[in-house]
């Protein structure tokens, strides 16, 4: 298939995208490996992204900016963004953590574009009114807001409107990206995702601190704008900090982005930085809001590098994808053959004479008389028949009993090799990682409810074999024949003749089985002819075959539904293919045009 033309793809972009998101929600990650846990998460946060800002960033490329305030803890963010608004607004305090909701603030005139799930459409919406304070402790903050603050859920989005930022742009307020509080770590994470820049804030002592440099290193990846604010710098150190600082941006592809010092300075009353303070800071967000094309540009650019980074996201998620196959293949593969053994087994236990021994030879004879009697089947048929007849006025054993004796031989055969298939299933799955954590699911193995699930079976299959002799001598011509043999009786000459080979019997069986054998094939011949006695055989083996494979796809199932989770995942190579076609839609330098997202 030829690759589309630049301007298609950019048309295509959303559906391709969606896509991507379709294939990303059937990953599951079952399998206990030790790359299924970081991939398991790396596709939900795929998943975040493209709902929280890719689509809706493609949507509508004139929305305005979303700068996320974030950074490590107690490194002054909320203090921030109060100083940039001109009045406390965001929770501040010794308390760690003091952020709990992510807090947007808006200029008046850009709450449409907020009030619906255009970005973050997982988080709820609260709206707070223009002069409603956050301030714990201070005078500017309402009691009761202040209590929604603490009881509002994390997963809750703050909307607040603020005259004194310039349209075309948002801050929001984000948790700390290494607080103590798993959530507020994700939901931070997520924040940064769904952003067109950072504002990252850190502090002369901690400018080097892992965790933030990690989400860095990211936005240099995905060539997010990042400006970052130096706080509380003491005085004399600023020009070695800030150089030592841009050597380490620079490693990390972000050598261009803006550094603003906040200079060490004690808070008012109401914990507010001196105005002069941000004032760099207030300008280059002013300049960025009034250019309407540069905020476009810097959301082209953003959303084009999320793409890019979410291609490669996804050839990594394919590599663990492909890993859990191979290993599900593996393990299947050992099921199928425990189960296909077990098969051959059985079939190879009705073909050579194992089931006509012991007890069941015992009551085949009674059941058909001496040897005397076998001798009259082969010379005189209709003497035969005659004699037949005779052992249905009582002398003889039964039909049942030998049915009885075949069924109770049958089902040994059936739950032992059932038996062998489990335990060879479990013990080549306990050898591996995985397969023993899927074990943990799969029930163990029941012999007694086996067993009654196997007796059923070959009564039903007895059954069949009535009705095929019931069938087969429906014509008119073979009434006289059934009612002197007995439908039973002949029933259980086809078993016989079903089983009735000599490759597992050694000494005196082998001349008895022979015998009995030939017994049950005059005694069949002279009711139905050679041609059918061969149908019927081969069709009762076939149907016992075939209820032998349904027993044991009943017992494998437990064992399917462990692995059914895999073949239900996108496959590694379609993921393949949907980076690959990300890839050619956005080259290399090229972005989505407001056009393409029409």
């Amino acid at each position: 298939m030829s690759a589309p033309s630049p301007a298609g793809d950019a048309r295509g972009l959303p559906a391709l995208l969606r896509e991507v998101r379709g294939a990303l929600e059937e990953l599951t990650f079952p399998l206990d490996l030790p790359t299924s846990v970081g991939a398991r998460s790396s596709a939900a946060a795929a998943r975040a992204q493209l709902n929280d800002y890719i689509l809706p960033r493609l949507a509508s490329l004139d929305a305005p900016l979303v700068a996320v305030v974030g950074g490590s803890t107690g490194a002054g963010k909320s203090t921030l963004v109060n100083a940039l608004v001109g009045r406390p607004v965001s929770v501040t305090g010794a308390v760690r953590p003091t952020t709990r909701q992510p807090l947007l603030l808006h200029h008046p005139d850009d709450g449409a574009w907020f009030d619906d799930a255009r970005i973050l459409p997982t988080l709820s919406r609260v709206r707070l009114a223009a002069d409603e304070g956050l301030q714990e402790g201070s005078p500017a903050i309402d009691p009761g807001r202040a209590q929604l603050h603490r009881a509002t859920g994390a997963d809750t989005l703050l909307l607040r409107p603020m005259p004194g930022l310039p349209a075309g742009l948002a801050l929001l307020d984000a948790p700390d990206v290494d607080s103590i509080a798993d959530e507020n770590r994700r939901l931070a994470g997520q924040l940064l995702a769904a952003a067109d820049l950072w504002i990252f804030v850190t502090t002369a002592n901690r400018y080097a601190d892992a965790v933030p440099w990690k989400l860095l290193a990211e936005a240099g990846r995905r060539d997010v704008l990042v400006a970052v604010v130096l706080d509380r710098v003491p005085s004399g150190v600023e020009e070695e900090i800030r150089g030592d600082l841009l050597t380490l941006l620079a490693a990390e592809n972000l050598g261009h982005a803006p550094i603003f010092v906040v200079p060490e300075v004690r808070l008012d009353a109401t914990r507010m930085l001196p105005p002069e303070t941000v004032e760099p800071i207030s300008r280059w967000l002013q300049a960025l809001a009034a250019d309407a094309e540069g905020r476009r540009d810097i959301a082209r650019r953003t959303v084009g590098g999320a793409m890019r980074a979410l291609a490669g996201r996804i050839d990594a998620i394919a590599d663990a994808v492909l890993q859990e196959q191979a290993v599900g293949d593996s393990l299947r593969a050992s099921l199928d053959a425990a189960y296909r053994d077990a098969l051959a087994d059985v079939l190879a236990a009705t073909e050579d004479g194992r089931l006509l021994r012991g007890e069941v030879l015992a009551r085949w004879q009674d059941f058909v008389g001496t040897g005397e009697f076998m001798r009259g089947l082969e010379t005189r048929i209709g003497r035969a028949r005659d004699r037949v007849t005779a052992f249905f006025t009582g002398r003889p054993a039964p039909a049942s009993t030998v049915a009885e004796a075949i069924g109770s031989g049958l089902q040994t055969v059936i739950t032992e090799q059932a038996a062998r298939a489990d335990e060879a299933t479990r013990r080549r799955w306990r050898s591996d990682q995985a397969g023993a954590t899927l074990l943990r699911d799969v029930p163990p193995w029941r012999a007694d409810d086996v067993g009654v699930q196997v007796a059923r079976e070959i009564r039903a299959w007895q059954q069949d074999l009535l009705r095929l002799v019931q069938a087969e001598g429906a014509d008119k011509r073979f009434t006289a024949r059934m009612l002197s043999f007995g439908v039973n009786g002949i029933a259980v000459a086809l078993m016989v003749v079903v089983f009735a080979s000599t490759g597992g019997l050694t000494g005196g069986e082998l001349g008895i089985a022979g015998a009995s054998a030939i017994a049950g094939q005059k005694l069949l011949e002279a009711v139905f002819g050679d041609d059918a006695v061969r149908r019927l055989t081969a069709t009762a083996r076939t149907n016992l075959a075939a209820r032998v494979e349904g027993l044991f796809r009943e017992e494998r199932a437990p064992f399917e539904a462990s692995l059914a989770p895999l073949t239900h995942q996108t496959p590694a190579e379609s993921l393949r293919v949907l980076t690959r076609r990300l890839r050619t839609a956005l080259p290399a330098g090229q972005y989505p045009s407001a056009e393409g997202e029409a």
